[in-house]
């Protein structure tokens, strides 16, 4: 996919003006542009269980306590409280560092609302897994982040969506085999402020149906914020770039099958485990 593109094609981008979209480009020789015969196709809770065990003896109160029915409820109501106290402890020391994960992913070049100058610094920790789920105007959309063949693009992708810049992001471009959406100016031009490195371990991945890639500009940078999905097979003889895949829809591709160009993201959910 392209960064910028017209709207009649993948996710590469063509030319519309002084605009160059960005968009996926279609690889297959006849159509697009009829002049150079080249295609411009527009792109864990860890729940703590108390298991009694079948060993336990019976224990011999004291005289004392006999004669005071009452002793025995209260032993077992501080017990039960403690153990239920010691549970509760070692349920939040297992939930609580994965909530904490995001901590750090603010946006650190803003200069305005939704504006940026750079790339945003790496936040996203190592041995964590991080799903994003699309809650667009077709229904939820999940995403399987992928940080081991991606980290600066999931990164940014992650450090946006918590930013809101997504929020109301329209699916510009909806074609038979790809949508394209994180446009701000939701015409294929728009972008956060920057361009974002091509990571070369994403391009040994295959481009199978519900695959996440950013989008870029024809022969240019890989957009910083523009990204698609694709929803059939990648015309022609197939991707001839690099656009950085960072993620794989794992529920939720029916709404992408539906998606129309007046489709939007109304939000975007970031989770940890």
């Amino acid at each position: 996919m392209h960064g910028t593109g017209d709207r009649g094609h993948g996710a590469e981008a063509g030319v519309a003006g002084r605009h160059r979209r960005a968009r996926v480009h279609d690889a297959r020789p006849c159509a697009g542009d009829r002049r150079s015969g080249r295609e411009t196709m527009s792109k864990s809770k860890r729940r703590v269980e108390v298991v009694p065990s079948p060993e336990a003896e019976a224990v011999e109160l004291p005289e004392a306590w006999k004669r005071r029915p009452w002793v025995p409820y209260l032993i077992m109501a501080i017990v039960i409280a403690a153990v239920l106290g010691s549970g509760l402890a070692l349920q939040q020391a297992v939930t609580q560092p994965r909530s904490n994960v995001l901590a750090n992913c603010r946006p650190s070049t803003a200069v305005g609302i939704h504006a940026y100058i750079a790339p945003q610094t790496i936040c996203i920790l190592p041995n964590h897994k991080y799903r994003a789920t699309l809650n667009t105007t077709q229904g939820q959309v999940v995403i399987e982040l992928l940080p081991d063949t991606a980290p600066v693009t999931v990164n940014n992708f992650i450090v946006l969506a918590l930013d809101g810049y997504y929020n109301g992001s329209q699916f510009w471009k909806s074609e038979t085999w790809v949508v394209q959406t994180g446009d701000p100016k939701a015409d294929g031009t728009g972008g956060p402020g920057y361009n974002l490195p091509e990571e070369a371990g994403s391009s040994f991945l295959t481009w199978d149906l519900g695959s996440v890639g950013m989008a870029r500009v024809p022969g240019g940078a890989v957009n910083g914020s523009q990204f698609f999905i694709v929803k059939g097979t990648w015309p022609g003889a197939g991707a001839t770039a690099t656009y950085n895949r960072f993620g794989t829809v794992v529920s939720g591709m029916d709404k992408i099958q539906a998606v129309t160009s007046t489709d939007k993201i109304n939000s975007i959910t970031i989770s940890v485990t």
